[in-house]
């Protein structure tokens, strides 16, 4: 039995239907396989229109290519709408917004930011690889073509980084509309004619109503681990818990950790950068060398640095698999930098107290050896209690106790403290 993703605002009526499909954030692969459940529910259900709501950084190449060629072979019209009001499409929603039937955005919405980006923490730099860059130019303009789009304008996006706001991708033809509201677009493009894989449909969209696609649970927690930053973080918790768990077994830490990264690798697909293993390696030995030793001193602070510089290049964020805006990028390093101070700080707060409650001498090995003198008489072996560093504790000894008489401790059986005469 097949599970399909959720409807919201679902109506038993004659009015043409339309299935509002959001794709939000950072575009990754749970994005395309909920695309494509979407664009076959509007088949089977006879929808009129797939309208695919755009607010998004950018994302996956590949879930960016997958949307594409579902579009270019829907059998419904894909209308894309970049809303609401002062977001923006950058870079893979810019290249989905060119290759739908129809393209709109709100006011003081932007897109652009096509051009492919190296990623470095230190700051990134745009790629000249011709082969990178002629293969999505061929991907942003074949589609612009075949729509009537500016050619020339989606060509800039990625060869010279251009960024448009909604006038001016209308008033130069990388748009068809300009749209208030979701309801203002439905009544604009009503009766507009779009040509499909299968050929020409005309869009009944009028007063049409609007039923909203949400992700089956599998890809909603797919589409949350998926996104670059979480799985980072994912995986630095676990990495964390992990050496966490080592210098302090029986926690719980070991299982956090492990869970952590396994849902942080099926988040990145298992594709790690090799010198980010190798540095976060490097760091969790120095970090647990540091705790099996007193105090807390260069190398664990090496070891944080190192697993925190490891965090940021643990996504290959190779321009032929991610296409995401240079702001994005500055973002994703701050935070994870921040986060992964904050976390190494909290696990390793935690393990080194633990590991300094077991470097403290146990109790029974500081009574040892002291002395104390009873104040009551007993026969071997008879249990009495003393006064031992101002509290009362039971006593015995196996030659019996005479009052006011100098005894040591030698050993304790239990909470019962055992005597010894005291010799000169």
């Amino acid at each position: 039995m097949l599970i399909f993703g959720t409807l919201s605002g679902c109506a038993v009526s004659s009015a043409p239907r339309v299935l509002q499909v959001p794709i939000t954030g950072t575009i990754t692969i749970a994005h395309a396989d909920a695309f494509a459940d979407a664009l076959d529910m509007a088949s089977r259900e006879g929808y009129s229109a797939v309208l695919v709501v755009l607010s998004t950084p950018g994302g996956s190449v590949d879930a960016m290519l997958r949307i594409i060629e579902r579009i270019d072979n829907s059998p419904v019209p894909v209308v894309a709408y970049v809303y609401p009001a002062g977001t923006t499409a950058w870079s893979a929603g810019t290249y989905i917004l060119m290759a739908s039937h129809v393209a709109a955005m709100a006011p003081n919405t932007i897109i652009g930011s096509c051009q492919p980006i190296s990623y470095s923490p230190l700051g990134s730099v745009p790629v000249e690889d011709d082969k990178i860059i002629n293969a999505l130019i061929a991907v942003m303009s074949t589609h612009a073509e075949s729509r009537n789009r500016n050619l020339t304008l989606a060509r800039d996006f990625v060869i010279k980084n251009t960024n448009v706001n909604d006038l001016e991708a209308y008033e130069y033809g990388a748009i068809e509309y300009r749209a208030d509201s979701l309801s203002g677009l439905l009544e604009a493009i009503d009766g507009k004619t779009v040509l499909l894989a299968s050929g020409s449909v005309t869009l009944q969209t009028r007063g049409a109503v609007v039923d909203v696609y949400s992700m089956r649970p599998r890809e909603a927690i797919l589409n949350a681990i998926s996104d670059p930053a979480v799985s980072s973080i994912l995986f630095l918790i676990g990495l964390f818990a992990l050496i966490y768990g080592f210098s302090a077994p029986g926690y719980g830490g070991e299982i956090l950790g492990g869970i952590a990264i396994l849902l942080a690798l099926v988040g990145m697909g298992f594709d790690i950068n090799v010198v980010s293993a190798v540095m976060m390696i490097a760091g969790a030995i120095l970090l647990i060398y540091e705790l099996a030793t007193p105090g807390f001193g260069v190398l664990g602070i090496s070891g944080v640095i190192i697993l925190t510089f490891g965090t940021l290049f643990l996504v290959p964020f190779s321009p032929e698999k991610w296409a995401v805006s240079s702001e994005w990028y500055s973002t994703f390093t701050y935070l994870i930098v921040a986060v992964g101070i904050c976390i190494a700080a909290l696990f390793l707060f935690a393990a080194i107290k633990v590991l300094q409650a077991r470097r403290r001498p146990p109790v029974v090995g500081t009574i040892i050896g002291d002395i104390v003198i009873p104040s009551e008489n007993a026969q071997p072996g008879e249990v009495i209690f003393v006064n031992y560093r101002g509290e009362y504790w039971q006593a015995k000894s196996p030659a019996g106790i005479v009052a006011g008489k100098k005894y040591v401790i030698s050993g304790k059986e239990g909470a019962v403290l055992v005597l010894e005469e005291s010799r000169p």
